[in-house]
């Protein structure tokens, strides 16, 4: 036998080419489960997860604590923090040769309205709609697809929820508010619906399926 064939590593040998790193962001309105299912989904995945909630300036948390909705300029800085969040630990992964977890991260968040999903996309065009602070500016899209997860649900069932949960800022009353400020995501490029009234592993089954489909690669 030749030395190039002894040399020559079998497939199973060779390295793995390195996927390349995504954001998921499971999103709704309060009381939907967002934080129990992107737990499902980080087990399935391997996928480095950030509870985006605690990444909410303290003024932020006192604010919703005492039953205060949040506006636009108390939620910007925070969604471009969850970006920016993501996007570090993507590079940190890259450049990581050890690293051996799906790349990228998995987040929650609300993400209510069109142009909070575009500043965590990365996507917003600040000349269209001037309203990031000029110090924010935005990040490249290219290096970090996102993809969001709806958990999509019914007032009365969302209601219930919030109702008997405890230990979490967010109050029943403030769930009129979110509704509102909802704009749906429904069609939106990038976007996987699942139901309220599912249970969590069916939720993540969906959320998997279709996620799949989006991907030019392997979840």
């Amino acid at each position: 036998m030749s030395d190039e064939h002894q040399l020559a590593p079998s497939a199973s040998d060779a390295p793995k080419p390195k996927r390349h790193p995504i954001l998921i962001i499971v999103m709704g309105v309060a009381g939907t489960g967002k934080t129990t299912l992107a737990r499902a989904l980080e087990r399935r995945l391997d996928m480095p997860y950030v509870e985006g909630d605690e990444l909410h300036p303290k003024a932020n948390i006192d604010k919703m604590s005492a039953g205060i909705p949040l506006t636009d300029a108390d939620r910007e800085p925070w969604l471009q923090l969850i970006r920016t969040t993501a996007e570090h630990m993507a590079a940190t992964q890259q450049a990581d040769a050890a690293f051996a977890r799906r790349p990228g991260a998995l987040v929650t968040c609300s993400a209510l309205r069109r142009y909070y999903r575009d500043i965590l996309r990365g996507t917003y065009d600040r000349a269209r709609e001037p309203r990031l602070p000029g110090h924010l500016d935005p990040p490249e899209a290219h290096r970090l697809p996102t993809f969001f997860v709806f958990i999509k649900g019914e007032r009365d069932f969302i209601m219930d929820r919030i109702s008997k949960r405890e230990g979490h800022y967010m109050k029943p009353g403030m769930l009129d508010s979110q509704l509102a400020t909802l704009e749906s995501p429904e069609g939106e490029e990038g976007v996987v619906v699942v139901p309220l009234d599912a249970t969590t592993e069916e939720q993540a089954d969906i959320a998997m399926q279709e996620l799949s489909k989006l991907l030019p690669e392997p979840l």
